[in-house]
């Protein structure tokens, strides 16, 4: 073997194909193989939030998808150039295209200027990312004031092009001078008759036409100079602007919440394909909703949680990307506080299991059957629930060597991001933090357990729980920890 080969373990002409990895496409409907258009390297975009206010949980599911389709594939070789935009102008409440600014809103709620409510939350949003283990160093975050000029000559274009008419409202898009509109998840005409998550808007040639850019009432906050007077931009084309700035006229992966195909994702398909005749975007990929209580977490019905409201209760926030792991991003997922709980108690026993598997491999990893199929499951359209099935049996496995389940973990962590191989504190207790009466039912546990009275021992154990504490078998003795509320 020549030096460039053990060096690189290739040789110097040879080039490196990346494994396969599967995706369902929204534009087609059907799991696809992932094809760049460019050799080894991802464009991908990601709808981000519009930052009047803190993010839910449900915002930062779409977070934590897009984040592990960008860890699978850099795992699978591929360097990933990813933008996720920040909204702070353009976005009305209710997603049309009149109404009142939601970046205003927050502005008049918190009586601030838009641009400090931007940059407050803005600030949480990305810390929130943090603390989720998103590596955000990897992420271009723009904000669409910065990109007026672009958002203004993208429309400029698209009237050129004779796909926009003016009306005293403002510059519109014209749907039917597009005829693929509504292809993006089978979007029919029906759907988008007024009322449909659109509005009746007078003047305008159909329901389905959205706003490009929309002129200034006298109290608007934000508003610029126009070659169609002054005033805002829409919604949709602050993504579309970005896109061609940032990444280009033609990009592989576009990620959001599957509310935004019918209407915000085909509007950016249109408008884009309009002004370049270009493909705008390959593979379209959303994360289903999550729900709590029956219903869609949203803040526009109060039924909300935050991050912030999650480690208030002490858990930890990975125990939330856990969670939704849990379930493929393409399926609703329900959150409640129990099921929380029980993310964190397996995350508990995860990191657990690692540092036992760190101290008998010395950290030195091999490749097994087990991580061959880790890595199938993951690349197979992000099946994370069988991914974690697959980790978990085979770290409690005997068949395994330790430096085989040490690779595991290794893989593990690359693609799932839940601090696997650097576990945090889980929290163990000191004798002098334990209150006296669940110290006397610890050591009668042990008893019970010396003596191979496996009955009363999960008997005590079920009575240690009660008293709002968690008690695991370790290789040194017994771990106590605090029960999560």
């Amino acid at each position: 073997m020549n030096l460039w080969r053990r060096l690189f373990g290739t040789s110097k002409n040879e080039t490196v194909r990346p494994p396969s990895v599967f995706f369902t496409n929204t534009l087609s409907g059907a799991k696809e193989l992932f094809v760049p258009q460019r050799p080894g390297i991802v464009l991908m975009y990601t709808c981000g939030p519009t930052v009047y206010g803190q993010q839910h949980i449900g915002n930062l599911r779409a977070a934590i998808f897009s984040d592990t389709i960008a860890r699978t594939l850099k795992a699978a070789r591929y360097r990933v150039k990813r933008v996720t935009n920040i909204t702070d102008v353009g976005h009305m409440v209710g997603d049309g295209d009149s109404g009142e600014d939601k970046m205003s809103l927050g502005a008049k709620r918190e009586k601030l200027t838009p641009e400090e409510v931007a940059a407050r939350y803005t600030k949480i949003f990305i810390d929130d990312l943090d603390d989720l283990n998103v590596d955000t160093d990897d992420i271009r975050f723009p904000r669409a004031t910065e990109y007026i000029k672009e958002q203004i000559a993208l429309a400029k274009t698209l009237e050129e092009k004779g796909f926009a008419y003016y009306l005293p409202s403002g510059l519109y898009f014209d749907t039917q001078k597009f005829p693929r509109y509504g292809r993006l998840g089978g979007v029919s005409d029906a759907h988008l008759e007024a009322g449909a998550r659109v509005e009746v808007v007078r003047g305008k040639h159909h329901p389905a036409d959205f706003v490009l850019w929309r002129i200034a009432k006298a109290n608007d906050l934000q508003q610029w100079d126009s070659p169609w007077g002054r005033g805002n931009p829409g919604w949709h084309i602050e993504c579309s602007a970005m896109v061609r700035s940032l990444l280009g006229q033609e990009i592989d992966i576009h990620t959001g919440g599957e509310e935004h195909v019918s209407i915000h994702h085909n509007n950016e398909i249109a408008q884009s394909e309009a002004a370049s005749g270009r493909t705008f975007v390959h593979y379209w990929m959303h994360n289903a909703h999550l729900t709590m209580g029956g219903g869609k977490i949203s803040k526009s019905t109060g039924n909300v949680v935050y991050l912030s409201d999650i480690t208030a209760k002490e858990f930890n926030p990975l125990s939330l990307r856990y969670f939704f792991l849990q379930a493929h991003y393409r399926t609703s997922l329900s959150f409640s506080w129990d099921a929380l709980a029980g993310a964190l108690e397996a995350l508990n026993r995860l990191w657990r299991l690692s540092r036992e598997i760190a101290r008998e491999s010395k950290q030195k990893g091999a490749p097994s059957e087990a991580r061959t199929r880790f890595l199938a499951a993951v690349r197979d359209d992000l099946a994370t629930p069988q991914a974690l099935g697959i980790l978990w049996e085979a770290l409690r496995s005997e068949d395994y060597t330790p430096e085989e389940k040490w690779g595991l973990l290794e893989s593990a962590e690359e693609h799932l991001g839940l601090s696997l191989t650097a576990p945090p504190d889980t929290g163990a207790l000191a004798e002098a933090d334990v209150p006296e009466d669940i110290r006397e039912l610890l050591a009668s546990r042990e008893i019970a357990r010396t003596s191979k009275d496996f009955a009363a021992a999960d008997r005590i154990r079920g009575e240690i729980e009660k008293g709002g504490y968690r008690v695991d078998d370790g290789p040194n003795g017994p771990v106590l920890t605090r029960r999560t509320l």
